[in-house]
């Protein structure tokens, strides 16, 4: 069991094998404090050192995800008191599940990116203002918003400052999926719902396979999928299993979605 880290603006739920994290701070849009910023860290090393969890999920309370930094209280910090949220969330062994229910913007951006994948409400918005206020990213926006949307949108964000809505960012490739925000929380349970289905080991060497191959040249990515596949050992019975349960589950979804078409 995972134990809250006990900072002011962070909500931590351990629940099922999912570590819910909520940013709660509405009241200064979920700005991110010293605290909050450790106390993520605290919560997803927590996580890595569990092997019951399977997923961390990290959202903020409407109606932002979060405004970035809380500059006030930053600004004013000692260097050493600064620390980094999103190399956390990027070094996690359990995937993490950035769930953006409002504006995004700057440190929570890297934080966003920092994810496995996004599921984005509609009221989603993402902005960097670096640049706008006078700042240098370094939580790997320059080296993350480039691979995301592209060096040409990533520039005009970063240049400009300008806010990206939640259409855009799907198509641009920022986020995988956009709902409408009443549908949020289902779509959420869903996708941790079929993260939770995979076989855990299986799931844990896809995600080390993707994390290795990223930056390499094709042939060592495949040669890199090859040898895990030779060193796996498959249990056929267990194999058969989730495919006859997965068989099941797809015929009875595609039934009920037979049934709703007959209904209209």
């Amino acid at each position: 069991m995972i134990e809250d880290p006990g900072a002011v603006g962070l909500g931590c739920r351990w629940a099922d094998g999912v570590l819910w994290l909520t940013l709660d701070r509405p009241e200064a849009r979920n700005a991110l404090t010293i605290a909050m910023r450790r106390g993520l860290i605290t919560a997803i090393r927590a996580a890595d050192a569990d092997p019951q969890t399977r997923v961390v999920v990290l959202t903020g309370t409407d109606p932002a995800f979060s405004a970035g930094v809380d500059l006030k209280e930053s600004l004013g910090a000692p260097r050493g008191a600064r620390t980094d949220p999103a190399e956390a969330v990027r070094a996690a062994r359990a995937p993490v599940l950035g769930v953006i229910n409002g504006p995004c913007y700057t440190g929570a951006l890297e934080l966003a990116l920092s994810c496995d994948f996004l599921v984005a409400s509609d009221r989603a918005r993402f902005a960097d203002t670096h640049a706008a206020l006078g700042l240098v990213a370094g939580w790997g926006m320059s080296a993350l918003l480039p691979r995301a949307v592209g060096v040409r949108l990533a520039r005009q964000m970063m240049l400009t400052g300008e806010p990206v809505d939640a259409g855009q960012a799907v198509r641009a490739g920022l986020v995988n999926e956009v709902v409408p925000h009443e549908r949020l929380a289902e779509r959420v349970r869903q996708v941790v719902a079929g993260i939770l289905a995979a076989a855990p080991e299986a799931a844990d060497a896809t995600l080390q396979l993707l994390a290795d191959g990223e930056d390499v040249p094709l042939a060592h990515a495949l040669a890199l999928e090859a040898r895990a596949k030779r060193r796996r050992r498959i249990d056929v019975a267990e194999v058969a299993r989730r495919f006859a349960a997965r068989t099941a589950h797809v015929s009875d979804h595609n039934g009920m979605m037979r049934t709703g078409a007959e209904d209209r």
